[in-house]
C-alpha cells in the first residue's frame, strides 16, 4: 500500500484509500453546502405574500434534513451553520445572520435530539425543527430589541413553521428514501 502525507496533518501518513475517503467527505460537504446555499438564494428571490414578516418555506432545510438522516448530526450542523454564515455574508446583514444562527442552532439541536429518540418520523422531526427555528429567531430578536412585543408574532410563526416543516419533512423523507447513506 502506498502512503501519502496529508497536507492538513503534517507527519500523518494516509494510505490511498483513507486519502480518497477524506477527499470524498470534503466533496460531499461542499456539495451539500452549495446546494443549501442555492436553495437559500432561490428562497430569497421568492416573495411570500403573507402579512407576517419573516415567513419562508425553508428550502435549505431540505438539505439539512437529508444530511441529518444520511450523514448524521455533526455533518448537518456543519452544513447548516456554514450555509447561514455564507447567506448572511452574501444576502443579509450581521443582525439577520444572528437571528438565523439562533434559529438554525435551536432547530438543529431539537431535530438531533428527536431523531435520536427514534420515536418521530422525518416529518415529525422536521415540523419540530421548523417551529424551533422560528422560536429561536423570535427569542433572539426580542432580546436584542429589548421588547417582548415580538412574541405576538409567535403564534403565526409557529403555524408557518409547522406547515413549512411538514412540506420540507415530506420532501426530505422522499429524498432520504432515494439517497444512499453518505459516510
Amino acid at each position: 500500500m502506498s502512503l501519502t502525507e496529508y497536507p492538513d496533518s503534517p507527519g500523518k501518513m494516509l494510505g490511498k484509500e483513507e486519502h480518497f475517503m477524506k477527499t470524498g467527505k470534503v466533496a460531499r460537504y461542499g456539495l451539500l453546502i452549495a446546494l443549501a446555499f442555492i436553495f437559500s438564494y432561490i428562497e430569497s428571490v421568492i416573495v411570500v405574500p403573507v402579512p407576517v414578516p419573516g415567513i419562508k418555506l425553508g428550502l435549505a432545510n431540505l438539505v439539512v434534513v437529508a444530511a441529518l438522516y444520511r450523514t448524521g448530526g455533526k455533518s448537518a450542523a456543519v452544513v447548516s451553520v456554514i450555509r447561514v454564515v455564507l447567506v448572511g455574508l452574501t444576502f443579509n446583514n450581521p443582525v439577520m445572520m444572528l437571528y438565523s444562527l439562533a434559529g438554525c442552532s435551536l432547530s438543529l439541536l431539537l431535530m438531533v435530539l428527536l431523531k435520536r429518540t427514534e420515536r418521530f418520523s422525518i416529518v415529525g422531526v422536521s415540523v419540530a425543527g421548523g417551529a424551533a427555528h422560528n422560536l429561536g429567531q423570535i427569542a433572539v430578536a426580542a432580546f436584542m430589541l429589548e421588547t417582548s412585543a415580538l412574541f405576538y408574532y409567535l403564534p403565526a410563526l409557529l403555524v408557518s413553521g409547522c406547515v413549512a416543516g411538514t412540506v420540507i419533512g415530506i420532501a426530505g423523507a422522499e429524498i432520504v428514501k432515494r439517497l444512499p447513506p453518505l459516510s
